[in-house]
């Protein structure tokens, strides 16, 4: 059976056999679901299914919580959710209830979430380590200890409280951070509504254009291809393209102008991730296209050290000292190529990583560093390659041609056994290739 996320009900569950697996037989594995969020008195945020409850079931709905036993005679898999209620389904959908969720998800059991409180205790008794994710959720944190303080009231009786309580995310984080074939369609398909999408507002951009109305084209395409945006997108023109997580987006973009858009869709759950930076007029200015063309080639050194066997940061430091070298050339650093980089004067022009791991999270999980040294590169890793350059409006230090001028490359990028392929290459990305495509 493929369920709604178009992952076949066996893929999750092998999943779920992995995980307990690494967690050992003697262990217990907790995960709730993500809350419902109020936005404003009765209006609720758009639900969005915890991303580890989403990789190990598929199962859509708030108000549930998987619980596995690992090596339980009665099932190890089991789920407690919402029982089917006609009165609210007639106001909010259909629910699966326990019956239908066992039937669709491959589950060994559910129970209606009300039973949690009788049932876990029994579930916890006799079991040595629980893995968990304290700290995320307060109030269900509490549940938790009362659930365990309970099982500890019991030990003059026999009962056999956990003493051990571990992350969930050590066993679990590293199985996401390795993309499997179910997932790499997904995450190509949303690469590729993605693409789309930017392609749709590079032809809607002109001349006092509202940056909320290329917001709009690129979430009218996410919308049209069964997908949403994976994170709040961001539509920054002139100036607005040099702050790094800019929200307002209702800036007018003026003849001339460069336009920054980092925007990706979430497919079935899994996010792209793409900035583009164009001229809204479809021309680039030379210096507009001298540092355009610095940050592509930094792009370049780093998509260069993506293959196995190469430490994660060799393509950050790639691309920081083309980057360092080229503002070198342009001027706007001064002195030697080896001081700039150890003292850090690149960072006035570029203030962040080279990229992040990529997945069911826009930010996924994932450790960058093993043992205090970089990791390195594996095959099914995807992350996303994205140096920039942004030089501040009023910065008097350089030449004013150079200010208010920001610019970000990035695309998605999958480590294969013998090298990368990018997910989202589709785009055009050179100052050449933008300015051809504009020019339809």
């Amino acid at each position: 059976m493929t369920l709604a996320s178009n992952i076949p009900a066996k893929a999750y569950a092998r999943r779920r056999k992995q995980l307990m697996r690494m967690a050992g037989d003697d262990a217990i594995l907790v995960l709730p679901a993500a809350n419902e969020l109020i936005r404003s008195r009765d209006t609720h945020y758009p639900y969005r299914q915890d991303s580890d409850l989403w990789y190990l079931t598929g199962f859509p709905e708030p108000e549930a919580v998987l619980v596995l036993v690992p090596g339980r005679k009665h099932g190890e898999t089991l789920l407690f959710c919402r029982e089917r209620d006609l009165e609210r389904e007639g106001w909010d959908g259909p629910r699966f209830g326990p019956e239908g969720a066992v039937e669709a998800f491959g589950l060994d059991d559910a129970y209606p979430i009300a039973d949690l409180d009788d049932i876990l205790p029994g579930l916890l008794e006799g079991r040595s380590r629980v893995y968990y994710h304290f700290g995320r959720d307060q109030e269900f944190d509490l549940k938790l200890i009362g659930w365990l303080n309970r099982v500890r009231a019991m030990v003059r009786q026999g009962a056999q409280p956990p003493h051990e309580f571990l992350e969930l995310g050590h066993l679990l984080d590293e199985m996401r951070l390795f993309k499997d074939r179910d997932e790499l369609k997904l995450m190509q398909r949303a690469a590729d509504i993605s693409v789309l999408a930017h392609e749709a507002a590079m032809r809607a951009a002109r001349a006092g254009v509202r940056e909320y109305e290329l917001q709009a084209e690129l979430e009218r395409v996410f919308r049209m291809h069964d997908a949403e945006p994976a994170y709040g997108s961001i539509v920054g023109a002139g100036a607005n393209g040099c702050v790094l997580h800019y929200r307002a987006n209702n800036g007018q973009a003026r003849d001339g102008d460069l336009v920054l858009i980092d925007a990706g869709a979430e497919f079935r759950g899994y996010a792209a991730d793409i900035t583009r930076t164009f001229p809204v007029n479809g021309r680039f200015s030379e210096p507009q296209r001298a540092l355009h063309d610095l940050v592509g080639a930094a792009q370049a050194a780093a998509l260069a050290q993506a293959r196995p066997g190469v430490s994660y940061e060799a393509g950050h430091n790639a691309a920081v000292e083309t980057l360092t070298e080229g503002l070198l050339r342009l001027g706007l650093l001064k002195g030697k190529l080896e001081k700039n980089i150890a003292d850090g004067s690149y960072r006035r022009f570029y203030r962040h990583k080279t990229g992040h791991w990529l997945g069911l999270d826009v930010h996924d999980v994932g450790e960058y560093r093993i043992d205090g040294e970089s990791r390195l590169l594996e095959p099914g890793m995807v992350f996303t390659i994205e140096p920039g350059l942004y030089v501040s409006h009023d910065d008097t230090s350089v030449d004013p041609k150079w200010r208010g001028i920001g610019i970000r490359t990035e695309d998605d990028v999958l480590v294969t056994k013998d090298g990368y392929q990018v997910l989202t290459d589709k785009l055009a990305r050179s100052a050449d290739e933008i300015e051809a495509f504009m020019a339809k």
